[in-house]
């Protein structure tokens, strides 16, 4: 049964040189702005409301250089430095720089708020809108928006849970609405609403996840969770990895609802990452090189599939065809049916030389493309995975582009 509780400035371009396939479209015209309407889909004063998505590949380089490619013109803008890195996490719209003794926030300006049966897209001016410090490395959870509620901030060293106001952050002020101390150890805030989940480490190496309000307070609610870790936001809730399956967290009628989603009898091993095109209800993971899992949070269920070859990532497209995007240990691109596993195209190994090096490249789904990077190689690479897992486009870099984030989504 689930729980339930109630709660008491632009700067220089960089020359980047672009080379486009010869099976690419043209990019598309750029959108007619008008002034961001004052109902609360997502605007903010200062922001411009467009005809289309503003997407864009917002990159760190290892020495923490930020740059950011316009896909719709192909131009390159240089938004300025961060320190440097070890970890990047985003929600579309902001880079969280994870730099080993706090994090420092990239805005890129650009954004959608997604109103279920229609969208609003947004742009701005990009900017760099500080730090928040902590020891060791941080773990940061976020939701599918970037103009209302929480981003969690777990550290690894300290231990201290953050809950940073996503609201004040889209207005260029980072701000905390909590900070609390626990024991050291690799652990998770995630936001849900007006909410948020906390890792608390217990005797024997058990981990619980317990409830907290927007200032801190405790709610009550306290889950076991064996071995916590990775955690992703759908369009049902947010999903925390466990030992024995996964919790799926909500909000119902102002109160925050937990359920268990237990993996499948006889299931080993665990997923402790998960990924999938941004809002969809279908995460996709990996418990070992062949083992895919991919959860349904709209059903509760599990899949279970074997992959053709070992892979290093995995995310689901959750299109209406189910493809599922791979990237392979030898660097080829693989779209996968994800009912059954089976292959159904890929590329040639786009990038081997990153994978042999060590910089994990990034693989990310969209509607209609996804996008590679190759840190190694140089490249970023845009997939059109329904035609043949065709390369639509190529962009040679001049910095290695470490960090990459789809932003405008």
């Amino acid at each position: 049964m689930p729980s339930r509780l109630t709660p008491v400035a632009l700067l220089g371009v960089l020359s980047f040189a672009l080379v486009s396939c010869a099976s690419a479209s043209s990019s598309a015209p750029s959108a007619s702005p008008s002034s961001a309407g004052g109902d609360g889909h997502g605007a903010v004063a200062g922001a411009e409301e467009v005809a289309e998505p503003q997407l864009g590949l917002t990159t760190i380089s290892p020495d923490g250089a930020v740059h950011h490619l316009d896909l719709l013109d192909e131009s390159v803008t240089d938004l300025g430095e961060v320190a440097a890195p070890t970890a990047m996490t985003t929600d579309g719209r902001y880079l969280f720089a994870d730099t080993g003794d706090g994090i420092e926030i990239v805005d890129s300006g650009v954004w959608t708020w997604d109103h279920v049966d229609h969208f609003h897209y947004y742009r701005a001016a990009p900017s760099l809108l500080g730090a928040v410090k902590g020891e060791g490395a941080a773990s940061v959870a976020t939701t599918n928006s970037s103009t209302t509620g929480g981003t969690g901030v777990s550290f690894a060293g300290s231990g201290d849970a953050v809950l940073l106001d996503t609201e004040a952050l889209s207005k260029g002020e980072v701000r905390e609405l909590f900070r609390l101390e626990r024991e050291p150890h690799d652990g998770l805030v995630v936001p849900v609403g007006s909410f948020a989940l906390v890792t608390e480490p217990q005797d024997g190496g058990a981990t619980d996840v317990v409830g907290h309000s927007s200032d801190g307070a405790e709610i009550g609610l306290r889950e076991p969770c064996v071995d916590a870790a990775g955690t992703i936001t759908t369009r049902v809730g947010a999903v925390i990895g466990c030992a024995d399956g996964a919790l799926l967290a909500h909000v119902d009628a102002g109160e925050l609802v937990v359920e268990r989603i237990l993996y499948p009898a006889g299931t080993t091993g665990a997923v402790t990452s998960f990924d999938n095109r941004e809002g969809r209800p279908t995460v996709a993971g990996l418990a070992g090189s062949t083992d895919i899992r991919l959860l349904d949070t709209r059903a509760r269920t599990w899949t279970l599939l074997t992959a053709p070859t070992p892979l290093v990532h995995v995310t689901a497209v959750d299109d209406a065809d189910g493809h599922l995007l791979a990237l392979a240990a030898d660097g080829r691109i693989l779209v996968l049916d994800g009912a059954t596993g089976a292959l159904l195209a890929e590329t040639a190994p786009l990038v081997a030389a990153s994978l042999a090096a060590g910089t994990a490249p990034t693989l990310i789904a969209d509607q209609q493309r996804a996008y590679l990077s190759a840190p190694a190689e140089h490249l970023l690479y845009e997939i059109d995975y329904a035609d043949g897992a065709r390369i639509a486009r190529s962009f040679e870099t001049d910095v290695e582009p470490a960090f990459v984030a789809e932003t405008g989504r």
